[in-house]
C-alpha cells in the first residue's frame, strides 16, 4: 500500500500561489511532516489547534502524510522520505513513531503529542529540559498504571491475577511494564504477561489469558490496541474477561473501563509547540507538558454482562457512562 502524500498538492499550489495578494504571496509557507495512524480524530484536533493558531494549510502551511495503516515496518522509510523533502518539523504522536523520526534525524525538529514515557525511553533527557530535537507531550501512561489498576480492582472482586497484553515493537511498553510489576505488587495481585505485535497475536493472548484463568485483563496502550480497539473488546467479550484500556473508544466498542488523559486534548495543544518550534524556537528548550484533562469511562451494559457490579460512587466519578 503506497503512502498518502501530498506531492501533487505543491505544484497546485505554486499556480494558485500567482492569483494572491503580495502580502499572502510573501508569506512563508511552513512544510511538516506527518508521521501517524492514530484515529483520524485525534489528528483533526492536531489540524484544528494549528488552525486556531493561524496556519492554514494551502497557504501558510503544507501538511506532508506518511502513513500506511497497521504497516510499522514502512515508518524508517516514510521518516527517510520526510528528511529528505526537508520538512521544517516532524509530528511524529506517539513512541512508535517518535523512534522511526529520531532514527532519521536528529537534527529536525520532533514534536511528540501522547508518548507514553518519553523520559524511560530516553527520547528526552527530562521532562524539563528535554534536549536535543524532541519535545511535546507525555500523557503520563506508566505513572497512571497505580491508578488504572485501582479502578478496575473496584470492579472487579477479589483481582488477584491480572493478564498484561503488550506489544514489544511499542517502545514505551519496556518502562510501562516495570510500572506494571510494582502496581500490581502494591495491590497484591500476580501478572501474566502477553505480547501482541499483530491482530493474530491478540486473539493468542486473550486466548492463553483465559486458559490462565486471569481475573482481568490490562491492555497497554500502542497504535495497534487504538487501531484494533473494536477487537479488542470483542476479545476481552468471547473470553469473559473484564478489560481495561487507555483509549475511551475501547469502551465505546464495548471494553470494560477505560482511564487516562483526554487524548483529542494533548493532540491539540501539540499544535502550540508546533508553533513556537516554527518561530524560532529550540526543541531541547521546551519542557515536556503533561495532561491537564483526564476521562474516566465505563461500559455499564458490560459489567452486567460480565455479572460485575460497579458501585454508585465509581459511576458518578465517571466522565461517560454506557448502559
Amino acid at each position: 500500500m503506497a503512502p498518502i502524500s501530498r506531492r501533487g498538492f505543491l505544484t497546485q499550489l505554486g499556480v494558485a500561489v500567482l492569483g494572491l495578494p503580495l502580502s499572502a504571496r510573501a508569506q512563508k509557507a511552513y512544510r511538516i511532516g506527518v508521521l501517524t495512524d492514530y484515529p483520524t480524530t485525534r489528528f483533526e484536533s492536531f489540524r484544528r489547534g494549528l488552525r486556531d493558531l493561524g496556519y492554514v494549510e494551502g497557504r501558510n502551511l503544507l501538511i506532508e502524510e506518511r502513513f500506511d495503516k497497521g504497516n510499522l515496518e514502512a515508518l524508517p522509510a516514510f521518516a527517510a522520505d520526510l528528511v529528505e523533502l526537508k520538512v521544517d518539523l516532524i509530528f511524529a504522536s506517539s513512541s512508535t513513531y517518535v523512534r522511526a523520526a529520531k532514527q532519521a534525524t536528529r537534527t529536525i525538529p520532533i514534536v511528540f503529542a501522547v508518548h507514553n514515557d518519553p523520559v524511560g525511553t530516553g527520547d528526552v533527557a527530562s521532562l524539563a529540559h528535554p534536549g536535543g530535537n524532541i519535545t511535546g507531550l507525555t500523557q503520563i501512561a506508566s505513572d497512571l498504571t497505580a491508578k488504572q489498576l485501582q479502578l478496575l480492582a473496584e470492579i472487579v472482586p477479589r483481582l488477584a491475577h491480572l493478564a498484561v497484553v503488550w506489544n514489544p515493537t511499542t517502545p514505551s511498553h519496556g518502562p510501562a511494564l516495570e510500572q506494571v510489576d510494582i502496581a500490581a505488587r502494591s495491590l497484591g495481585m500476580q501478572i501474566s504477561r502477553f505480547k501482541a505485535d499483530d491482530v493474530n497475536s491478540l486473539e493468542r493472548a486473550f486466548a492463553a489469558a483465559s486458559k490462565e484463568r486471569a481475573d482481568a485483563a490490562f491492555v497497554l496502550l500502542s497504535p495497534l490496541a487504538a487501531q484494533q480497539s473494536a477487537r479488542l473488546a470483542s476479545l476481552a467479550a468471547k473470553h469473559r474477561l473484564p478489560a481495561l484500556c487507555g483509549f475511551p473508544r475501547f469502551v465505546e466498542e464495548g471494553g470494560l473501563l477505560s482511564y487516562g488523559p483526554d487524548l483529542g486534548d494533548l493532540h491539540r495543544r501539540a499544535a502550540g509547540y508546533v508553533d513556537r518550534i516554527l518561530k524560532g524556537a529550540k526543541p531541547g528548550d521546551l519542557p515536556v507538558e503533561q495532561p491537564t484533562k483526564f476521562e474516566l469511562v465505563i461500559n455499564l451494559k458490560t459489567a452486567r454482562a460480565l455479572r460485575l457490579r460497579v458501585a454508585q460512587p465509581l459511576l458518578l466519578r465517571a466522565d461517560k457512562v454506557i448502559e
